[in-house]
């Protein structure tokens, strides 16, 4: 969860069935910008000021998802609670990261993780930094710029991107991992010359988590938003369908509508649809590189319906459920509020062991989803190894 500068609070309160193609044929011409199959024409707007589903991401306050990101980890200690074993474990229990994110993005995001090798002691008790749920910008920027002051005699900011900040385990106080993200219109934290933008300050949790916490947190500062709910029910929209939901969840994959967000898969990987009418769509389950991965309804301004293929492999290999994911995305709903909700083609059904409601919620072939509100529907034609072929059509 990234904590909001105060500057940008207000910004965020105010029929046949059909052979199933591993890889869809490339088309042989561009399709024109404004028609309404492109790419283009189904990519939402942001509305929230924030972290959400929207297409245009504002880079000035988030990083680009493509590349390499030159991370340093910082391990700090306090007065209070001061570190007696080694970095090592430290270091170690988040290491995976950068393997797991390089899999997930198809090898277009690189975390390059440095760590430094030694405690550094915070200038103040590790319960005066107020980490709770409801941590305010200003406290969470303090306790960034202790550590990275604290740092600086033994380390060249100028070489890094962003930053992890770990504390010990006797450090009880520091319970939770959130992200920060600077704010431009403050002088917010330099050091060596450089801004320091992008953080993510580790807590307790990640010993519960584990790897892929930092997976979750990184993707904020490439502007993704949380899936799980901030009040109610924690995993009421999604499941364990993506890591910016249930971290620990059994598909952890990104959305395909995240990947084509983050640049991660492009335009021409993106079956639209954004006017009446129908198309028939192979796609590729998003567990692997190449092919088609979304078919995508657009049903307004800020909302639409996508189908993509998943598979029990890779990053998803303990999936409980394989077929077409169907999802709503609405760029105009808040972080924490299900800008993202999985339909579940499965309700009635007993989940496996392991397994939640949700994450049953794959649709198999001769299984089909409508919208009668927007007329949006989806019918899943065929199914196979490679991946699915759907349709997609509205009145």
């Amino acid at each position: 969860m990234p904590v909001l500068p105060v500057r940008l609070r207000p910004l965020v309160l105010a029929a046949a069935l059909l052979p199933c193609p591993a890889v869809p044929a490339t088309a042989a011409t561009p399709t024109p910008v404004n028609s309404p199959h492109s790419a283009a024409s189904c990519a939402l707007p942001g509305k929230t000021g924030w972290t959400d589903e929207g297409h245009d991401t504002d880079r000035a306050q988030f990083q680009t998802a493509t590349g390499t990101h030159r991370v340093l980890t910082l391990f700090v200690d306090f007065p209070d609670a001061p570190a007696t074993d080694s970095t090592s474990a430290y270091a170690a229990q988040l290491a995976p990261a950068a393997d797991w994110m390089a899999k997930a993005s198809y090898g277009r995001s690189r975390l390059a993780i440095t760590s430094l090798r030694r405690w550094v002691r915070m200038p103040a008790d590790s319960t005066s930094y107020g980490f709770a749920r409801g941590l305010t910008f200003e406290a969470h920027e303090k306790y960034v710029r202790d550590a990275v002051t604290a740092a600086d005699p033994y380390v060249d900011f100028s070489r890094y991107d962003m930053v992890y900040v770990v504390p010990g385990k006797a450090a009880t106080a520091i319970s939770f991992s959130p992200t920060y993200l600077y704010d431009p219109a403050t002088a917010g934290i330099t050091a060596d010359g450089t801004r320091l933008k992008w953080a993510v300050t580790f807590g307790q949790d990640m010993w519960h988590w584990g790897a892929k916490v930092a997976d979750h947190e990184t993707s904020h500062t490439f502007g993704l938003p949380d899936l799980y709910s901030f009040t109610g029910a924690t995993h009421q929209y999604v499941g364990g369908w993506d890591v910016m939901g249930n971290i620990a969840g059994p598909a952890p994959q990104y959305l395909g509508w995240h990947s084509w967000k983050l640049g991660w898969i492009r335009d021409g990987q993106v079956a639209c649809l954004s006017a009446p009418g129908s198309r028939t769509v192979g796609l590729t389950a998003v567990e692997r590189p190449g092919g088609t991965k979304i078919a995508v309804l657009r049903t307004s301004d800020t909302t639409a319906y996508v189908a993509e293929s998943r598979r029990a492999e890779r990053d998803d290999s303990s999936a409980c459920s394989t077929g077409v994911l169907v999802y709503k995305v609405d760029s105009a709903v808040r972080t924490g509020e299900g800008p993202v909700r999985v339909v579940n083609a499965h309700p009635a059904a007993t989940p496996t062991a392991g397994c939640a409601q949700l994450d049953m919620a794959a649709y198999e072939p001769g299984q089909s989803f409508t919208d009668p509100a927007t007329g949006a529907r989806i019918d899943v034609l065929a199914g196979g190894r490679a991946g699915n072929t759907v349709r997609i059509s509205k009145g």
